[in-house]
């Protein structure tokens, strides 16, 4: 079963946000983006196959009894290099193109089982994925010249079954933590028959954890394993729109109102801003391009650079997209951030301006 941490979803940050990866991602339309504001699960339909794990940008849905960050370090610890839906893993579209890289990078060669993607009922959707997330982590490995590689091969694995039961196992499953788990499995069935959408809500733990800037598992990791291999001989420009997980942002600074909105918002720290909000700073090894600062940005002042240079991967920078000047306004006497030169009241007593001046008929 698919668990949403609403806390950590893009779209519990603003309504404006048009993020619906999980919605696009899912095989069976389980899950649904309605008029509920967060992602609502149709528990019949889901099939657990974690393919909206593996696209969303902040990490916010899990399938139950699979941690992807546990399964990534058991994964580096297993002599084999074989992913396989018979296996290891749900299926291999639960796994983000971060993590792929990683494993690559550190593993050297990893193997994808794509033998039982010919019988299965959701291939049509996450052998696309699959296949997508293969063809751009393979791009990036090799923008960054490494000689990591990923195989897809038909090897169509199957567990072998023991013949012998093991007793010992038989005893030890008779316990009082199985027995809850047989009843949340029951709760589960109950729901699964109902067929009707489990939609979710912010609670106060998901509205206290909304402040946080919080980085991915699966971006640390990232830097971890790019930290443990030589740097290119070259630090190449790749094409921006081949990547899905990170960008660079340009600011177009004669449309920007220092509305401070985008870094308010950004979930994982990548844009900034000082104590004065006299600048904002954007550090793309931070960005997980879920274009949440674009949704909110009224005057669509920021865009995507078309390029992406790899060197953020070896070697992050903070870079300024914009400065402000710091003013005291005429009226409240409050400080606020401008980039016009002519503006003497901050936005709250500039309105109230232009309203009166509407109210009693005066024209600029």
């Amino acid at each position: 079963m698919i668990k949403l941490n609403a806390g950590l979803c893009i779209r519990s940050l603003s309504l404006e946000s048009q993020c619906n990866k999980c919605e696009v991602a899912c095989p069976t339309q389980a899950l649904v983006i309605g008029d509920n504001p967060l992602p609502s699960l149709n528990i019949a339909a889901c099939v657990g196959c974690g393919a909206c794990v593996g696209v969303c940008p902040t990490e916010a849905l899990e399938v139950e009894g699979f941690d992807t960050k546990e399964f990534f370090f058991n994964f580096m610890e297993d002599e084999e290099n074989l992913l396989s839906c018979r296996k290891n893993l749900p299926c291999i579209a639960a796994l983000s193109v971060e993590e792929i890289i990683s494993m690559a990078l550190l593993k050297k060669e990893i193997v994808f089982d794509m033998g039982h993607c010919s019988s299965c009922a959701i291939a049509p959707k996450c052998q696309q994925q699959i296949e997508n997330n293969y063809e751009e982590a393979s791009y990036i490995l090799e923008a960054v010249e490494s000689d990591a590689s990923i195989l897809l091969q038909n090897i169509a694995y199957e567990a072998k079954e023991s013949s012998t039961p093991d007793r010992r196992a038989f005893l030890e499953s008779i316990n009082l933590k199985n027995i809850a788990k047989a009843k949340k499995s029951l709760e589960y069935e109950v729901q699964k028959a109902s067929d009707e959408l489990l939609e979710h809500t912010l609670e106060k733990k998901d509205i206290a954890l909304l402040k946080k800037k919080l980085i991915p598992d699966r971006r640390k990791i990232l830097f971890s394993a790019f930290k443990r291999i030589s740097k290119p001989s070259v630090f190449h420009t790749i094409d921006a729109n081949e990547v899905t997980f990170t960008s660079q942002k340009i600011m177009n600074e004669e449309s920007c109102t220092a509305c401070q909105m985008c870094y308010r918002v950004c979930p994982t720290g990548a844009l900034t801003s000082d104590i004065k909000n006299s600048k904002i700073d954007f550090d793309p090894f931070l960005c997980v391009k879920c274009n949440l600062c674009h949704d909110v940005c009224e005057p669509n002042a920021l865009s995507l650079s078309n390029v992406y240079s790899v060197k953020e991967f070896f070697e992050p920078e903070v870079l300024n997209l914009i400065r402000f000047s710091v003013k005291r306004c005429d009226e409240c006497n409050m400080i606020f951030s401008s980039n016009n030169a002519e503006d003497k009241l901050c936005k709250r007593c500039q309105i109230e301006e232009d309203e009166a001046k509407a109210l009693w008929g005066i024209e600029e």
